[in-house]
């Protein structure tokens, strides 16, 4: 419940607009409880399902699910349905938390749960929150969005240290040689910084280490008691 003090400071359509925020994440929050932390997978809402980065998401959904990961995606079409498609074919839990956009981004047709959210930070936390592992397959500005967010949280202690994926080597090498050739000279990231995200071509990988996470109970959080000095809590 937000502050009736702060409230009162406030005039009706900041109240009213921060009521809306609230909202947005509780339902979110409701919806992230109910499933064990899975596998976040980010990438362009444009390819085709034929192009070889979503036949490579479905195969990933797939694997996921198959040793028993949720897998979590925006619900929208390309990547995202891909990455969905893998997980609903083969039974698993398959989970989109789409946004309400002007363009109107449908929810893809292989959801097994889905939250339709009003705004992009409330649907950005719980993308956050749902996932031990993150993949970020290709995509445009709002995929570096995405991704710059989870590695900014991770950089200032704001999350946990998880494991995040940036697939298809050939795609996101010049970003990291610009991050590192460019950036890092100018102390503008640290050596530390260029270790939380991996390249890779290989889905088995990204498999094996949420399998090295392990599986948390429903209701349970890797957020829950986490401090900027704590890491990935053991899972039992």
């Amino acid at each position: 419940m937000l502050d009736e003090q702060i409230l009162k400071q406030l005039e009706a359509a900041d109240v009213e607009r921060a009521k809306a925020y609230a909202r947005d994440l509780e339902e979110g929050l409701k919806i992230v409880r109910t499933y064990p932390q899975g596998v976040t997978i980010f990438g362009s809402a444009r390819l085709s399902q034929d192009s070889k980065y979503c036949k490579k998401a479905r195969e990933l959904g797939q694997l996921l699910v198959q040793n028993g990961h949720a897998v979590i995606t925006g619900g929208g079409p390309g990547i995202m349905e891909a990455a969905n498609h893998g997980a609903f074919e083969y039974g698993g839990r398959s989970i989109g938390l789409n946004i309400t956009l002007a363009h109107e981004q449908e929810p893809n047709p292989y959801l097994t749960d889905m939250l339709q959210f009003k705004y992009f930070f409330a649907r950005k936390v719980m993308l956050a929150m749902s996932a031990k592992v993150y993949v970020m397959f290709p995509g445009g500005l709002g995929t570096l969005d995405e991704l710059s967010e989870i590695i900014i949280l991770m950089q200032e202690g704001k999350m946990p240290k998880m494991p995040v994926f940036f697939f298809g080597k050939s795609f996101w090498r010049p970003l990291v040689k610009f991050i590192e050739g460019k950036m890092l000279p100018l102390g503008l990231v640290s050596k530390n910084d260029t270790k939380i995200f991996k390249l890779t071509d290989n889905v088995n990988e990204i498999v094996a280490a949420a399998n090295k996470i392990g599986h948390s109970p429903i209701k349970t959080n890797f957020y829950d008691g986490f401090s900027a000095q704590s890491d990935i809590p053991a899972v039992k």
